[in-house]
């Protein structure tokens, strides 16, 4: 098995795959490695998949209305 060293991690980087390390149950190491194997993993697209899904939420969500002042709300909320 190969073995990388990484020099020079940003602290905040590092403080944010200790923390998802931690979520996860795993040790930084192997959560790196999970980071690059779903980072240089190919991935298909169906595009028929994705297109069958949108059209399932748009046939769900069609009758809820909401108005431009409701969605201008709700975009701003929290927003200090």
């Amino acid at each position: 098995m190969a073995t990388i060293t990484v020099k020079n991690i940003p602290d905040d980087l590092y403080n944010r795959l200790k923390l998802q390390a931690e979520a996860n149950h795993r040790s930084i190491n192997r959560e790196i490695i999970a980071c690059i194997e779903g980072s240089v993993r190919s991935r298909r697209i169906d595009p028929e998949q994705i297109l069958t899904e949108a059209r399932r939420v748009r046939e769900i969500t069609s009758r809820y209305k909401i108005t431009d002042a409701e969605l201008d709300q709700a975009k701003n909320a929290g927003r200090l």
